[in-house]
């Protein structure tokens, strides 16, 4: 069951907040905002299935829940780097390592 969290925005039966029509999480909008400083209208020519309505309601959802959004993103990326450092060395990396150009 999904509920309308605000116009555009609907959350799943997880409480994980998605753009109406799209297959788009919120946070991954927010992301694109946070990583690389895009505008709306930066995010709708990277994204152009979304429209500026949509983009306008994803950040304005951010923004009212930025707390709970940017504690996911910190969650997020702590379980990424606990990956990385328990991920093998690949055979790239070995490659440069032994040339020197990875330390």
């Amino acid at each position: 069951m999904t509920t309308i969290a605000h116009p555009h925005i609907r959350l799943d039966a997880r409480g994980v907040a998605w753009i109406d029509d799209a297959n788009v999480k919120v946070i991954e909008v927010v992301l694109d905002r946070l990583a690389y400083g895009w505008s709306p209208e930066e995010i709708h020519f990277q994204h152009a299935h979304l429209s500026l309505a949509q983009i306008h309601a994803a950040l304005a959802y951010y923004y009212d829940h930025q707390a709970g959004l940017d504690a996911e993103i910190a969650r997020e990326e702590q379980h990424v780097g606990e990956l990385r450092r328990a991920a093998p060395e690949s055979p790239l990396q070995a490659r440069l390592r032994a040339r020197g150009l990875l330390s």
